[in-house]
């Protein structure tokens, strides 16, 4: 199956009058249907650096609608949260026990990685790309 890949510039918010820009790249798979995934540079991960190897991606999973719902009203509960933003802008708040992180993206960006994502499995189709058997088999190890 093919996955939906996009590189997208986000702004991460530092404090009230910094922020740096990253890249991050989201992703879907339709063998996972229900997930979206975003992946940062390690360089900007929270853990201890004697702890993380450098070449490994920060990955975060969360559900696509909690993500596609983000974009047009504040969604979330635990440790994603998604929201509009002044401007034409969509934050994305990451909660972990290290710390909090803050993202700005353009919304637009976001729109078109979701639209593509449906292409692949239309919303509400979702549960016809399940594998119960599989998800199970992973969940046992």
């Amino acid at each position: 199956m093919r996955t939906v890949e996009e590189t997208v510039q986000a702004r991460l918010i530092l404090s009230t009058h910094r922020s740096v820009r990253l890249r991050v790249v989201l992703s879907y798979r339709p063998e996972d249907p229900l997930a979206v995934r975003m992946a940062f540079p390690a360089e900007f991960s929270l853990d201890d650096p004697a702890e993380r190897r450098d070449s490994e991606d920060i990955v975060w999973i969360f559900a696509r609608q909690l993500l596609s719902a983000g974009i047009e009203l504040p969604a979330g509960v635990g440790d994603v949260h998604v929201r509009p933003a002044v401007g034409r802008r969509t934050m994305v708040e990451l909660r972990a026990p290290e710390g909090i992180a803050l993202l700005q993206f353009d919304t637009a960006d976001l729109r078109r990685f979701l639209w593509r994502s449906r292409l692949l499995v239309p919303e509400g189709e979702e549960h016809l790309h399940l594998d119960a058997d599989r998800a199970l088999a992973q969940l046992l190890g």
